[in-house]
């Protein structure tokens, strides 16, 4: 196991055992106990409810717009920055087992924005095209693309230290970043709704990808920081510098998303809430890559949050659950 190595390893990217990072495998089976599908949730009561001409405000409507709209591009991007980018970088059999999960679980996000978009009965071009025309959401993306592009690029390969601190770099603009802070105002969003029995089983679908990405975000911290451990030389101060740069203009792209999709007060919310809760969540994610905070004495405005991601699958929060999966005994095979 002497030669194998988070990046630039000589081992056999095929010889999965021994194991050497053995936290990898854990949270690949972890993430596999958590398995769960769209259609296992039942909408009815969200279609009914969007139907209904009082059933939600204006403000409310454009809140899961909005959302639908972010979310339904932004796990496409992490989808293809995982498939074309990191997983061809990435030399630890165990971490690429777990790559091929998220990878997996991000088409899964995508078919849940695609299902409640097609259950509410909503324009399915104007959501999937909302990057193209929402400024907020826009901006978000276009602040995520070159770091996918810098590792999707056939001719880029690591081996040498600017290389391997653009592959650092573009990591954790995409775990502490996109994964870790980027979801986060549609999230809470989305289950504050749920919360006041509004939107039950978007929210219910919602409440399982925070905690894929949770795990998600948990997992690319562990690779960030067993890269670092491999490659102190990488973690110079320019570097640092650099990535302190990069969470202040994720948090103010948030914001300015906060601010587009709440122009007024909306379920006790207001856009004002969320720079405290931004900048929290930015300095959890700075200290937990080794930096210090980044906005000193921030609190959590919105404790309940970790509630929800602590739930387990089997605790049916909204209580919209209508089906269980087939064992493999019991699927007809054509």
């Amino acid at each position: 196991m002497e030669d194998k190595f988070i990046i630039n390893g000589a081992s056999d990217v095929n010889q999965l055992v021994p194991f050497k990072y053995k936290w990898a495998w854990d949270k690949y089976l972890a993430t596999c106990a958590n398995h769960w599908m769209p259609q296992e949730v039942n909408m009815s009561r969200d279609i009914a409810l969007w139907k209904s001409p009082g059933g939600l405000t204006d403000d409310e409507r454009r809140l899961v717009s909005r959302n639908l709209g972010f979310f339904v591009t932004a796990d496409s991007l992490a989808a293809n920055n995982i498939v074309l980018g990191t997983y061809r970088h990435i030399t630890a059999p165990e971490c690429r087992q777990f790559l091929l999960r998220q990878a997996f679980e991000e088409a899964i996000h995508t078919h849940a924005y695609q299902y409640i978009t097609e259950s509410l009965g909503l324009d399915e071009s104007e959501i999937f095209n909302a990057y193209h025309e929402i400024k907020s959401i826009r901006d978000k993306d276009e602040f995520l693309i070159p770091f996918i592009d810098t590792l999707t690029d056939p001719m880029f390969k690591t081996g040498t230290p600017e290389n391997d601190q653009k592959l650092l770099r573009s990591l954790i603009v995409f775990a502490c970043l996109m994964e870790g802070l980027f979801f986060y105002v549609g999230f809470v969003q989305i289950l504050a709704l749920g919360r006041q029995n509004k939107m039950t089983g978007a929210a219910e679908q919602y409440q399982y990808i925070l905690r894929d990405e949770s795990m998600h975000c948990n997992f690319g911290i562990d690779l960030i920081n067993q890269i670092k451990l491999e490659n102190p030389h990488l973690w110079t101060p320019d570097f640092r510098d650099d990535i302190r740069l990069q969470f202040k203009k994720a948090v103010e792209l948030e914001y300015a998303y906060a601010e587009d999709t709440m122009p007024r007060g909306v379920l006790g919310l207001n856009a004002s809430m969320f720079k405290g809760y931004l900048r929290f969540i930015a300095n959890r994610r700075a200290q937990q890559i080794g930096l210090d905070p980044l906005f000193p004495n921030e609190e959590n405005p919105f404790p309940w949050m970790s509630e929800m991601i602590d739930l387990k699958k089997e605790k049916n929060f909204f209580e919209t659950r209508v089906t269980e999966y087939q064992t493999g005994g019991a699927l007809a095979w054509d």
